[in-house]
């Protein structure tokens, strides 16, 4: 490469070429201050890719939380329900086999009658 080249690829990583004393100091300092390791194009390329993926990606670490805690509130609410259903099947099945719970649950729930009777229902009043 020629004097006047402002980056100069090694094999270990980037460094300034002397093209004009004053012209990058601050860029000298800056790398000056980037670990060597930090200064390998293959490191570089890779914690770009972790930057890319951590913060710009459609499943950023945001985005994750935030389906992780919906998907730990999902569970919940599946073992809520799997309980509500044993309860449901063991009304159902009292039901079934109760003719006089059956009736009391028509009348209660439905206002079922039977032909010669009347139904009142009390509403409290509000205030």
């Amino acid at each position: 490469m020629n004097e006047r080249s402002i980056v100069q690829g090694t094999g270990h990583g980037l460094t300034l070429a002397r093209s004009h004393p004053r012209t990058f100091v601050p860029v000298k300092k800056l790398l000056a201050r980037i670990p060597d390791r930090l200064r390998n194009r293959y490191s570089a390329a890779a914690l770009v890719l972790l930057a890319w993926i951590a913060v710009f990606d459609e499943y950023d670490l945001w985005t994750t939380f935030k389906l992780r805690r919906q998907l730990a509130k999902m569970h919940t609410e599946q073992t809520w329900y799997q309980e509500q259903i044993v309860v449901t099947r063991e009304h159902l099945q009292q039901l079934t086999s109760d003719k006089q719970l059956l009736e009391q649950f028509a009348r209660e729930r439905y206002l079922m009658k039977r032909d010669n009777e009347d139904i009142f229902v009390l509403v409290p009043e509000r205030e």
